[in-house]
C-alpha cells in the first residue's frame, strides 16, 4: 500500500526509491517555491488584466480568454529566469545538480464550470505519464499558483499503481506530438481531437486520492502513479505549473518503476536538461529509452520557435560524471 508523506527532506536515492514503491510526498510552501509560482503568476496576470486570472473566464469569451492565456504559457515555460528558479528550487530539495536532469514547466489552467476542458485547458482523464513516452523513473512536482483545494486539483488512483490498466498507449508517438499535438493546443477549444493516450476500460475511482493544496504547496509523485484532472466546481479557475525530474544515475543502472503497462512510442528524455549546466542528457543514454527508429523528419524535441524541429533537436549532453 502506497503512503502519503507529509514534508521531503532530500532528494536522494531513499526519496525516490519511496516514489517508485508509489509513495506521494505533499509539502508546504517555501520560498523557493512562492517565489516560482509568483514569476508564473505575473504571466497570468499580465495577460488577463485587468481581470483577476482566477474570474477572467467571467468577463471573457473563450476564444478570447485562451488568446490571452496562450502566448503567456510559453512565455514563462521558456524564459531564462524560470530554469534559474526551477534549479533553485530542487537544489532547496536536495536534489543533486549533476545527476538531476528536469525538463521544461508546463503552466496548466483549468476553468471551472465546464467553461473550458479542452487544447490550452485540456481536462486530463485517468492516465500515466508514462504512457506519454516518460522514462519509468521520472519524478513529477506539481504545484498550484493559488490555493487548490481537492475539489480543483488532481486525483490519485494509487490502487492501479502496481495494476495494469487497459490503455492507447501503444497508438502514442512523442515525435508526432512534438510535430502536431503540442503545437496545436490553442485550437482545440470546443473539443479536443489530439491523439493522447487514455484507458480503454472504466477506472474504479471509489479510492480515488485528493489533497488541499495551498499556494506554493507541492505534490510529489512518480510518473508511472495514475491520476487525472478533477473537474473544477469552485466557481474560481486553478491555475498550477508542474515539471519533471529523472536522475541520471537511475536511469544508466535502470531503476525506477516496474513498467505494467506502457507502450508508446519515442522517448521524452531529450526535453530534460542537467541541472548544474542545462546540459542534455548524452546520446548513448537516450539510445536505451527510445522505442522503435524515428523517421528523419522526426520532432525529438519541441521547439515553440520553429515550426520544425526536426532531427535537429537531438543535441550531445556532457558526460554524467558528477563533478563534470
Amino acid at each position: 500500500m502506497a503512503d502519503v508523506h507529509i514534508g521531503w527532506s532530500s532528494g536522494d536515492i531513499g526519496s525516490r526509491t519511496a516514489l517508485y514503491r508509489g509513495d506521494i510526498f505533499v509539502c508546504e510552501p517555501r520560498p523557493s517555491t512562492l517565489e516560482l509560482c509568483a514569476f508564473a503568476r505575473s504571466f497570468l496576470v499580465d495577460a488577463l488584466a485587468p481581470h483577476d486570472p482566477r474570474h477572467a473566464q467571467e468577463h471573457l469569451d473563450v476564444r478570447a480568454f485562451v488568446d490571452a492565456v496562450a502566448p503567456a504559457k510559453p512565455a514563462f515555460i521558456h524564459h531564462p529566469h524560470t530554469k534559474d528558479l526551477l534549479r533553485a528550487f530542487l537544489a532547496d530539495f536536495g536534489c543533486d545538480p549533476f545527476s538531476t536532469y528536469v525538463d521544461v514547466p508546463r503552466m496548466r489552467v483549468a476553468p471551472h464550470s465546464g467553461y473550458l476542458t479542452s487544447g490550452a485547458a485540456y481536462q486530463f482523464p485517468p492516465h500515466r505519464d508514462t504512457w506519454y513516452s516518460a522514462p519509468m523513473c521520472q519524478v513529477n512536482w506539481w504545484l498550484p499558483l493559488w490555493d487548490a483545494p481537492a475539489a480543483a486539483g488532481m486525483a490519485f488512483y494509487p490502487d492501479y499503481f502496481d495494476r495494469p490498466v487497459p490503455n492507447s498507449s501503444s497508438e502514442f508517438d512523442y515525435y508526432e506530438w512534438n510535430a502536431t499535438g503540442r503545437r496545436q493546443s490553442a485550437s482545440h477549444v470546443g473539443a479536443d481531437t489530439r491523439r493522447q493516450p487514455k484507458p480503454t476500460a472504466e477506472i474504479d475511482r471509489s479510492h480515488e486520492v485528493r489533497f488541499d493544496v495551498p499556494a506554493g504547496g507541492l505534490v510529489v509523485f512518480a510518473g508511472a502513479q495514475l491520476h487525472a484532472s478533477v473537474p473544477n466546481a469552485t466557481g474560481e479557475a486553478r491555475f498550477s505549473i508542474d515539471f519533471r525530474t529523472a536522475d541520471a544515475d537511475d536511469l544508466v543502472a535502470g531503476r525506477g518503476v516496474a513498467n505494467v503497462d506502457s507502450s508508446p512510442s519515442g522517448t521524452a528524455l531529450r526535453d530534460f536538461m542537467r541541472c548544474s549546466d542545462l546540459s542534455r542528457l548524452p546520446d548513448d543514454v537516450v539510445a536505451r529509452y527510445d522505442t522503435g527508429t524515428p523517421p528523419p523528419d522526426a520532432v525529438l524535441v519541441y521547439s515553440p520557435d520553429a515550426e520544425t524541429a526536426g532531427a535537429s533537436g537531438a543535441r550531445q549532453g556532457s558526460p554524467l560524471g558528477r563533478g563534470a
